[in-house]
């Protein structure tokens, strides 16, 4: 695992343009919701807050599991809703997830592994791959395509990327 991950970053980074492409669709959305599971649950939260940060967007990380729980009524076929699907020990209840967005007419967008064409296959939208690699390291890979995306909307929007405002510099503790 650690030994392939230069490459497999590169390999992510690659990918650039199509999260550029991305961004353009999205940038004038007014909420983004990022669902996830198991280790992607953290990714989630994480990318979540970048888009909040960088581009001032309502945005939220939900675990896929808790989607009947009051996500899943905002579900239509306007909100942007990017799952994160990797084949780990969660993959069938992060499935079920994605089927329950998608029947209620939401077109989620996917980062899922390289070549996983039967969970690309029960999304229309855009899917974002990347490698796979052992579960403990999948995240490291599966948050720059939303470091990117969170880059690209805040550029598009016109906002400076190199200082959010509100944000402090630094924590400080009494």
């Amino acid at each position: 695992g650690l030994k392939e991950l230069s490459g497999n970053i590169q390999l992510v980074l690659d990918q650039d343009e199509k999260v550029f492409n991305l961004a353009k669709e999205l940038y004038q959305s007014r909420s983004l919701l990022v669902m996830g599971r198991g280790y992607s649950f953290a990714t989630c939260l994480e990318g979540a807050l970048k888009i909040k940060e960088l581009t001032y967007m309502h945005s939220e990380g939900i675990l896929a599991g808790e989607l009947k729980h009051g996500p899943l009524a905002l579900v239509d076929n306007e909100l942007p809703i990017i799952c994160i699907i990797t084949r780990d020990p969660v993959y069938k209840k992060c499935v079920n997830a994605l089927l329950q967005v998608t029947a209620r007419g939401g077109r989620p967008i996917l980062i899922c592994e390289k070549g996983d064409i039967e969970t690309q296959s029960l999304s229309p939208g855009l899917h974002i791959e990347i490698p796979h690699t052992v579960d403990c390291l999948q995240s490291i890979l599966s948050i720059i395509p939303m470091q990117l995306l969170s880059y690209h909307i805040a550029v598009l929007k016109g906002c400076n990327v190199d200082c959010p405002r509100n944000l402090a510099k630094s924590v400080t503790v009494e």
